[in-house]
Parts: C-alpha cells; structure tokens; sequence
C-alpha cells in the first residue's frame, strides 16, 4: 500500500502506463541508430523520474478526491481539497459536493414532511393501524399506541395488537389476490368489535385499501372508532323508557282496578269508597311527583352546558330546606343538625337549583336514618375558591357495589323500601345533573351499617 492509500499494484501499473509510449519511442530510436547507448538510459531515466513525479501528483489528487466523496457518503461536511493538479477531478468533487448538498436538502425537507404527516397521524383523535400486503403492522399514530398498550408496535402481525377473528378476516378479505395478481375482494369494510377491559369498550374499525401501495409499505388503513358512550346512552335510554313505563304503569293499573272496584262492587261501600279514594290519591301524587321529576330533569339536561352565575346565600338556602323537612324529620325521630362555618362563603350558582340538590339529599338521609339518630348538614370553605356541603346519616350505609350507579336514573339499592318510602329513583339523578351545571362535584361515601356522607363542592364567589 502507498502512502497515499492506492495500492502499490495499482501505482505500478499507472507508472507503467504512462512511461510505455515514452520509452518505446526512445527503443525505436536507439534500434534506427539516432541514439547512442548511453544517450538513450540518460533520456529514459530523465523521462521516468519526471513521469513518476507527475503520476504521484496526480494518484495524489485521485486520493483526495476518493476521501472527499467517502466523507460525503457518510453525511460529513468535509473541506473542498486543492485539486489544482487534477482540473477534471477538481471539478468532479465539486459537482460531487453540490450533489450531496441537494440530496442532504432533499432528504431534510422528506424528513419534515415525514414528521409532518406522522405529527398529523398522531393528532387523530381515532386510533389508526397501517398494514402492508403481509398484514404487518406499519405505522400506528399515538391514538393507537395509548388505547392498545406497548403491544403497538411495527413489523409485526396485525394479530399481536388486534386478536379480533372478525376483524382480521376482514383485513384478509382487503388484501387477498386472484391468480392474475390484482385484488378480487371489497376495497373497504366495516367491523363490530368489542375490546376487553377493563374497561371494556365498544369499538367500530373502519377498513380501507389504499390505490396502490405507500412509500412505506402501508397497503390497508384501520381506523378505529370507539361507540363505548353513544351504546351507553343508547342503553341508558332504552332503560329510561322502560324504567319510566313501569313507574307510570305500576299507579295506573292500581287506579284503574280501585276506579272498577268503586263502580262496581264497592259503588255503595262508603268505607272501602273512603280508603280506596285516599290510596288513589296517594298513586296520583306518586305519578305527579314522577313526571315533575321528569320535567325537571329534562330541563336541567337542555341547560346543562350554561354555567349559572348568580351569587347565592348556601346559609339561607340550607336554613330554608331544614323548615321544609323538619316536620318529616320529627315524624321520623330524626334530627338534623346544621353546622354551617361563619365564614362560609357565598356560592356561584342558581337559587332555586341549589335546594332541589339539598333537598334531596337532607330528605333521602332523613329516608333512610334509623330512628333517633342525627343527620348532620356541613357546610365549610374548601380553599380559596371552594365550597363543600357534606350531608352524613346514621343508616344502614350503602353497599360498594352500589355507589358508582346511584346517580342513574331509577337505580335503586332496594326498589321495594325507595317506593314505599316514596322516592322516584330521580333524586340523585337531578342531584348530579344540577351539580355538574354548576361545574361542582358530587362524592359518595358509605359504610354499611354505620352510614352514609354525600359532599357537594361547589365553586365560591372570589372574595375581594
């Protein structure tokens, strides 16, 4: 090996090259006789020394010419060498150099637009999965990753993120070939699935096959859909509809016998006239407090997303419900105890709302106290613009099962006591719809058999 990193080989043979036609010219002299012995090694040594001298130079500048484009191959930015010798090869390195900074500026701007539409991939709310034409996974955008876990990963089958039969016979359909070579099945599909849990979710996929293939691969798009709350509120209505007919039927049909038994075999009975009237009167009141419930519900819900800002006086408010509940509470053996803190302060909210929500709390602790026990009120600011409410029984508490359900609409621990007792199954429905109108929280504690505690936060008026 040279010094100059060509192999001595390769020197020789250049040497060799460019010294033959010189030294073949001064053979054919000295055999003509025009040159004498000595003349002729005099001019052959000068010729070569000079050749030698000259073809190094120039091996020179070929092995500066080679690093320079091998530190371009590598991404360097290397100094332009002094080719002054070698003319082409110095404008080669130059057009070598002006190559590279434009596929260096090509590759810069396919890079961002790379990120670029990754970043607007991963800014897609619906979970996305790519696939080639072997069902490997190709890309997934964040969506994907946080929903299906760290099993999201690339070049791998679709079966290790998605063990769904319906899904990826679906994904086969799109992608499956006739002998010709051209796709034979549908260019996009729609697949049910559920995913498990917890929690588990209802999910749509939505499947399409791209024209041709993409630079990375990507033949067929799976985008993701998750139906878990629009299935819900589906359930939850179709609940509603049947909870609110069995309400509604329950009374009717008992009015409707009592109404044939007085005209017929009680039309004279002034005794069973007496007590069927006063039962009929009771299942009227049930269906009208039902339906003002309803209405009131419904109102609530249309209104939910206006936050109300009117400043309200929760000492007044809790002061006013305590008379309207004292009489049940006596009548009971119950009695409610206010403990409001002097520098309660004001609360952002609606009036009128505000005691339906406590209200219904005081009367459904009052419901289900055991006699002679105390139903506390609390009221004390909760940091700086917080307020927390906390009513606190001595009943039987409330199993764990039960809490996360008891705000649904007719969901009862014990459908048999809510009725005779007089309840709607609506309460706690109202409760947190008014409490998440007024952007509060409602939190539910419970020991069974020692008791139950529901605290309202509610946002406070910023004190100057």
């Amino acid at each position: 090996m040279a010094d100059n990193g060509i192999p001595l080989r390769r020197t020789l043979a250049a040497n060799a090259v460019a010294l033959a036609p010189s030294w073949g010219a001064l053979a054919i002299l000295y055999g003509a006789g025009e040159l004498s012995g000595r003349s002729t090694l005099f001019a052959m040594a000068g010729i070569g020394l000079v050749t030698i001298l000259l073809i190094q130079r120039y091996l020179n500048s070929l092995a500066s010419f080679a690093r320079f484009v091998g530190e371009l191959s590598d991404e360097r930015e290397p100094v332009m060498p002094r080719l002054s010798f070698a003319p082409a090869t110095e404008e080669l390195a130059t057009a070598a150099a002006t190559l590279s900074t434009g596929w260096r500026r090509q590759r810069a701007s396919i890079d961002n637009l790379a990120a670029s539409a990754q970043a607007i991939v991963d800014g897609l709310p619906d979970p996305l999965v790519s696939v080639d034409r072997q069902r490997r996974i190709v890309r997934t955008n964040l969506a994907a990753a946080l929903l299906l876990g760290s099993s999201g990963g690339t070049e791998r089958d679709v079966s290790t993120l998605l063990r769904q039969p319906q899904l990826l016979a679906a994904i086969d359909a799109l992608l499956e070939t006739g002998p010709d070579g051209n796709f034979s099945g549908p260019d996009q599909g729609v697949v049910e699935l559920v995913l498990a849990g917890p929690p588990e979710l209802d999910m749509v996929a939505h499947l399409r096959r791209l024209p041709r293939a993409a630079a990375d691969g990507s033949l067929a798009l799976i985008v993701l859909h998750d139906t878990t709350a629009l299935r819900r509120a589906e359930r939850m209505r179709a609940d509603f509809v049947a909870n609110a007919s069995h309400e509604l039927k329950t009374p009717i049909a008992g009015l409707a016998g009592f109404i044939e038994t007085l005209r017929g075999p009680a039309r004279e009975d002034a005794a069973a006239r007496e007590r069927f009237l006063g039962i009929m009167a009771e299942q009227a009141d049930r269906m009208r407090r039902l339906v003002d419930d309803l209405l009131m519900l419904s109102r609530i819900e249309q209104h939910e997303h206006a936050r109300p800002a009117a400043d309200v006086d929760l000492t007044q408010v809790l002061r006013s419900v305590l008379d309207l509940l004292q009489l049940k509470a006596s009548s009971r053996g119950v009695t409610v105890v206010l403990d409001i803190a002097p520098d309660l302060p004001r609360a952002v909210g609606d009036p009128d709302e505000l005691t339906i929500v406590f209200q219904n709390l005081i009367d459904n602790a009052v419901k289900y106290a055991r006699p002679s026990t105390e139903v506390r009120v609390i009221a004390r600011p909760s940091g700086p613009e917080r307020v927390t409410i906390a009513v606190a029984d001595e009943g039987d508490g409330i199993p764990a099962s039960h809490l996360p359900r008891l705000t649904e609409r007719f969901y009862r621990v014990d459908a048999a006591r809510s009725r005779q007792l007089g309840g709607t199954g609506l309460g706690l429905a109202i409760v947190k719809h008014v409490v998440n109108r007024h952007r509060g929280r409602l939190d539910i504690q419970s020991v069974p058999g020692k008791g139950s505690t529901f605290t309202v936060t509610l946002p406070a008026v910023r004190q100057a």
